[in-house]
């Protein structure tokens, strides 16, 4: 398998971002975007100021891109945040996987305590099983949070894990 190598973002990468981030949000299974969401606002959202932005590549070519953030403020910017998303020609080959790797350290080296996705897609089968790989747990779930295109009002879950 190539190795998948995560650096911090640069403008240079805006539209590499941008055909990452595109087919998910117009697709609006996993993400609470809009699914008309235009360039310049997914970017401004995935960039936002407060977002640590990632990406991932393979042999030079973004391939993945994920933000880290502080989940809330004050007395909650101990427990991080992070968005994750891989190009959708590129699912299953360990990208997903890498990033939540390097988010998780690179979490610790900001001094977070813990992480916490606040809203996975109960449907998203594929992160949750990575993610429960890599320790998260379920600490709550979300009746009906989630208007999924295809199948209706569903789920939504939290779920945390310590640093």
């Amino acid at each position: 398998m190539p190795e998948i190598a995560v650096r911090s973002a640069t403008t240079e990468d805006d539209e590499a971002i941008w055909s990452i981030l595109e087919p998910v949000i117009r697709a609006g299974e996993t993400y609470t975007l809009p699914r008309t969401l235009d360039r310049q606002s997914a970017l401004a959202w995935w960039l936002m100021g407060t977002h640590k932005v990632f990406v991932a590549e393979i042999a030079g070519q973004v391939v993945g891109t994920y933000f880290i953030c502080a989940n809330q403020l004050g007395g909650g910017a101990h427990v991080a945040n992070c968005g994750y998303i891989t190009s959708i020609v590129s699912v299953g080959r360990g990208i997903a996987r890498a990033m939540c790797a390097h988010s998780l350290e690179y979490g610790k080296t900001q001094g977070f305590l813990a992480m916490q996705f606040n809203f996975v897609v109960s449907t998203n089968d594929r992160a949750i099983r990575l993610w429960k790989s890599f320790g998260f747990e379920t600490v709550g779930r979300l009746p009906k949070a989630f208007a999924h295109p295809l199948h209706g009002l569903i789920d939504a879950l939290v779920m945390y894990r310590f640093l």
